[in-house]
């Protein structure tokens, strides 16, 4: 009989920091093949429970229960190399290595160099390449997407969406989450919140449990007050006979005092005058020795034009920003910048404070008051609210900041200086997707002009109206639309040029004359056969596929149920493909 006991079970977990509790007696379980997204604001300890689960640090409570036979797989957020981990591995991890490498693009030379040498995209492939190497049965991924191009985004989704591995993993890119997550796991003060679904689906329940338990909490305070009446109006009559409701009255009390806030917190600045000329740029040549950045690039800014940079890494996306900002100087042409223009630049390499500084006073010394334009104006302490940084977390010092609070706080800075012109480079990792959606309500309404460099993918659709494409040596093309309308697009494309290309192939070739060798036979009854049988399997499977991705997300199935079928759902997938690639053989010599 098959081994059905969860990977891990996690029971009455308690991580303290000194005097801060990031979390107390939470309590969960991975099953073997589920998907687990796990979703918190900055600060609430989600990367110091993943280190916990991967051994990687200790807790003050609890326990973690793992299959004795479970083998790990740890990519943490900032990840480590040096080629002495790479002493004493076998044959097989050393293939696979290899294999991992060169689907990540990884040249030989390049996964030989020291990690000072390597760029964070790169050190995060040869990581990801490590642990993958290990044939773990269980992934903990923490931002597995940060530092990684669109190209490698998309290639870890399908890989891990593919996977029978669990995986448990921590991530701000909101596509990557939808389309590989079964499960979403939700803390929020302190507690855990299990969603059986992808992220479309938590976003949907997640709604209808704030609103049922607002409603529970208002019920609550409409008795509160009755009771309260009966507490102050009758000390004498309190015998023993009503203790019970006395002890009732302080539970009550309890519900009756939560606050739950959805956390939708709007950012709304009138912005400051930006005239008729942003920035043209004319015949502008950048290049870095046989590397080629910008060839004769031209292009007219418009005002409110909100354009998002993308591209793989090294393709000069950061530094024709930098030209644009006047910090790295063209070779060739001319950048001119509008009179009123004043920018805002927020950059992965932008973000200095003093550690032994009080988050109040790092915004006080830009502002005691920001300018929200119509004669408004916000305190420090009033924007930072903005930010999530409540009254009591404003006076903590600087070097107790989680990464991504932190960069909550540098974008805070770069906002609060009134740009009409914002410049926000990878702006989205390390940010909670709470902050997130905020930044993105903002940006959709900033009057101003925009330019945003980045690999998230769901914030570039929510907010920018055309692309920049860098595609390398100079090659930059602009795109009317959003990234997964450029996808779409490029897919289209690239399908049309692999048919016109298979189209005019010569003669000659084996592939082409095997095809006309299909061509001039029949199929054999056998083949007949199974091609019809082939395409009322394609038929069943898919049905059977459609129905398992609807219980799934339905929020009605049992946790057994649902153990059963994200099993079954991999296997699915691969009998899908296996069949559809024979179809399409016979399909050649049938048609």
């Amino acid at each position: 009989m098959a081994n059905t006991s969860p990977f891990l079970e996690v029971i009455g977990l308690t991580k303290r920091i000194g005097h801060r509790v990031l979390f107390e007696n939470i309590s969960f379980t991975v099953n073997e093949r589920e998907h687990i997204g796990l979703i918190a604001k900055n600060g609430t300890g989600k990367s110091t429970l993943l280190s916990i689960i991967a051994g990687n640090e200790g807790h003050d409570g609890g326990k973690m229960i793992f299959r004795n036979d479970i083998k790990i797989g740890y990519l943490e957020q900032t990840p480590k190399i040096s080629k002495t981990e790479l002493k004493d591995k076998d044959d097989e991890f050393m293939l696979l290595y290899t294999q991992y490498l060169t689907q990540m693009k990884i040249s030989p030379e390049e996964s030989e160099r020291t990690e000072e040498q390597l760029s964070g995209g790169q050190v995060k492939r040869i990581a990801l390449a490590r642990v993958l190497a290990g044939k773990p049965d269980m992934l903990i991924l923490d931002e597995p997407t940060n530092h990684l191009d669109l190209e490698m985004i998309e290639w870890l989704e399908k890989f891990l969406s593919r996977t029978t591995m669990s995986i448990l993993m921590v991530t701000h890119d909101r596509y990557f989450l939808d389309r590989i997550c079964t499960t979403i796991i939700e803390m929020d003060d302190m507690q855990l919140y299990p969603y059986k679904g992808n992220y479309a689906y938590y976003l949907e329940k997640r709604q209808e449990r704030i609103e049922n338990m607002n409603a529970y909490i208002a019920r609550a305070n409409n008795l509160y007050r009755t009771e309260l009446e009966w507490m102050r109006s009758t000390p004498c009559a309190r015998s023993s006979k009503a203790r019970y409701r006395i002890e009732s009255f302080y539970d009550l009390e309890k519900v009756a005092k939560t606050r739950i806030t959805d956390e939708k917190v709007k950012l709304e600045m009138k912005g400051t005058y930006i005239g008729s000329k942003i920035f043209e740029a004319k015949n502008v040549n950048k290049a870095y020795g046989d590397k080629v950045i910008l060839k004769d690039f031209e292009y007219t800014f418009s005002r409110y034009e909100k354009m998002g940079i993308v591209g793989n890494n090294g393709t000069g996306k950061s530094t024709f920003v930098k030209m644009l900002l006047g910090v790295e100087p063209h070779d060739s042409g001319q950048i001119e910048i509008g009179e009123t223009v004043r920018f805002g630049y927020y950059s992965q390499e932008g973000m200095k404070f003093r550690e032994d500084q009080k988050v109040i006073d790092a915004v006080r010394d830009i502002a005691e008051y920001v300018d929200m334009g119509g004669g408004e104006k916000l305190s420090a302490s009033q924007f930072l609210q903005h930010f999530l940084f409540p009254p009591e977390e404003q006076f903590s010092y600087i070097y107790k900041l989680s990464g991504g609070e932190r960069r909550r706080l540098y974008l805070c800075t770069v906002l609060m200086t009134s740009p009409n012109f914002l410049i926000l480079d990878e702006p989205t990792n390390d940010l909670d997707i709470v902050t997130l959606q905020i930044l993105e309500e903002y940006l959709k309404n900033f009057k101003g002009c925009l330019i945003i460099v980045s690999h998230d993918r769901y914030f570039m659709d929510k907010v920018v109206d055309h692309l920049l494409v860098f595609n390398g040596n100079g090659d930059v093309q602009d795109f009317p639309g959003n990234y997964s309308q450029y996808r779409e697009w490029k897919t289209e494309k690239e399908k049309a040029e692999k048919e016109k290309t298979e189209a005019v192939k010569p003669a000659e070739t084996t592939a082409v004359n095997n095809r006309n060798a299909n061509r001039t036979r029949k199929l054999t009854y056998k083949e007949k056969k199974e091609f019809e049988q082939l395409e009322k399997d394609l038929e069943s499977l898919n049905k059977e596929k459609e129905d398992i991705e609807a219980a799934l997300c339905g929020g009605t199935t049992s946790v057994e149920e649902i153990t059963k079928l994200s099993k079954r759902l991999p296997e699915l997938n691969n009998e899908i493909d296996e069949k559809e690639m024979r179809w399409l053989e016979l399909s050649e010599i049938n048609g």
